[in-house]
């Protein structure tokens, strides 16, 4: 039987003797502290009801398109992985998951997992078609477990803030059924999401925004209702417990119009008339608008762009997006976000999250811009970058001009909750890694490093997040 390495203390922290002790030394002081995540995309209503996982599967692999992806560009099929109209064994799946395993070393998935086998299910074994079915009865053992509920895992994950993604007409019944409920504790917040409502490109965009007037325009009509309902649902939010309103657009870029311009392309828009060249102008003015809108309601705005989504047509077609074909293009946030920052990027308690699939961004951009914006804070390795390696290059890359305090703490950008402990630690780990080194190199005094573990870990979100 291969024992998985799960376990070992020193896991992610350096080889190096004298820095791995300083690295031991500022996980410890961190690894206890409570989780705060303040971006994710766990259901409120899997807390809230409180009802048993599914089967191993339906858990760890078919929900999850990191692992989906890598086993399908392996020669599994979408359908054999669960993701097609006809139902699928879920014990087949947890096999085809079994006999991919080897393809995932080396990766942030396989990491992940490996954690989430070790300290979530007690699982030491490394998965293979041999012992596919032993782990596969192993897991679904635990989670008929009354521990093992959502709830029960929340508290024994140690998560203080967990934030949802939610469509903008949601009346986010579990979240208030959570906050009135004297027998939780923690804290479960919406985050107002409007991108179908933004992007004219999206399929049901004309559909979403006549919902969205009649709910919420206040019987105004047009561009004007559409802009009266966004700000009133926007407010609902808040009222909700909202902290932020996040921002999945292909491109940073921003453009302030007068409202003549930006009725006129909206009305084109709805009529079906809108050019390509339109609905970038579009959107890029409603990403102005929603900074507006921020600077006025508080919500904390995060952007993530740079995503090509849906790659590939033929598979969206058949299984619809969020199938692991997004890929990454690069971005230019310097003069796309420019419009935006030149009127709030100096206003007062606006907070700024940019996130990047593109490295490059990193140092050239995102961190000159968090260097003298006091609006802009660099947000976290996210989706293909949220790995350890990467997770380095980011702090070396952004910290010699920016700074600690100009980031914003880790972000887990999640679906699978189980995994959600996994990537804070291997975070906390990665932060203790860098600072140790520093310390070695005499760049920083250990007794700072102490200070800026906790900061980076605990203070930074809640500061950022406005929590």
């Amino acid at each position: 039987m291969t024992q998985s390495i799960a376990a070992h203390p020193d896991r992610l922290l350096p080889a190096e003797p004298a820095v791995r002790d300083i690295a031991r030394s500022l996980y410890k002081q961190v690894a206890g502290l409570p989780i705060i995540s303040p971006h994710g995309h766990v259901d409120a209503g899997v807390i809230q009801n409180n009802v048993p996982f599914p089967d191993p599967a339906a858990l760890l692999v078919t929900p999850d398109h990191y692992v989906t992806r890598l086993i399908h560009a392996g020669g599994t099929s979408m359908d054999q992985l669960g993701l097609g109209a006809a139902p699928a064994d879920s014990r087949q799946i947890w096999k085809h998951f079994s006999a991919a395993w080897p393809q995932f070393e080396g990766t942030a998935s396989g990491y992940w997992i490996r954690q989430e086998f070790e300290h979530v299910f007690g699982v030491r074994e490394e998965p293979t078609v041999e012992n596919a079915d032993r782990i596969f009865d192993a897991i679904s053992a635990k989670l008929a477990e009354p521990g093992f509920r959502p709830r029960e895992l929340f508290k024994d994950f140690n998560i203080e803030v967990l934030a949802t993604t939610d469509d903008p007409l949601d009346e986010l019944a579990s979240h208030r059924a959570l906050a009135e409920d004297p027998s939780f504790h923690g804290r479960v917040l919406p985050t107002f999401r409007p991108d179908a409502y933004i992007n004219v490109a999206h399929a049901s965009w004309a559909r979403n925004v006549e919902r969205l007037i009649a709910a919420a325009g206040d019987g105004a009509k047009g561009y004007r209702g559409y802009i009266t309902a966004l700000e009133n649902r926007r407010r609902y939010f808040v009222e909700h417990g909202a902290v932020s309103a996040d921002h999945g657009v292909r491109t940073p870029a921003t453009l302030k119009l007068d409202a003549a311009e930006a009725e006129h392309l909206f009305e084109k828009a709805r009529a079906g008339k809108a050019s390509a060249a339109d609905r970038d102008a579009f959107e890029a003015h409603m990403m102005y608008q929603m900074a507006r809108m921020s600077v006025e309601d508080g919500l904390v705005m995060t952007i993530h762009p740079g995503s090509y989504r849906n790659h590939h047509s033929p598979t969206f077609e058949a299984y619809g997006p969020d199938t692991g074909h997004d890929i990454p293009v690069a971005v230019n946030y310097t003069e796309g976000i420019r419009p935006l920052l030149q009127d709030f990027g100096t206003a007062k308690d606006f907070h700024l999250v940019l996130f990047t699939l593109d490295e490059t961004v990193f140092s050239r951009e995102l961190a000159p811009l968090a260097g003298f914006y006091p609006s802009v804070y660099v947000g976290a390795p996210w989706w293909f970058l949220d790995a350890p390696d990467a997770m380095l290059r980011f702090r070396a890359a952004v910290t010699e001009t920016a700074g600690f305090s100009r980031s914003s703490g880790f972000i887990d950008d999640t679906r699978a909750f189980c995994s959600i402990p996994a990537r804070h630690d291997t975070s906390r780990r990665i932060e203790s890694a860098f600072l140790a080194r520093l310390v070695v190199e005499h760049r920083i005094s250990e007794e700072r490093a102490h200070e800026l573990i906790v900061d980076i870990v605990d203070s930074s979100p809640r500061r950022v997040f406005k929590l």
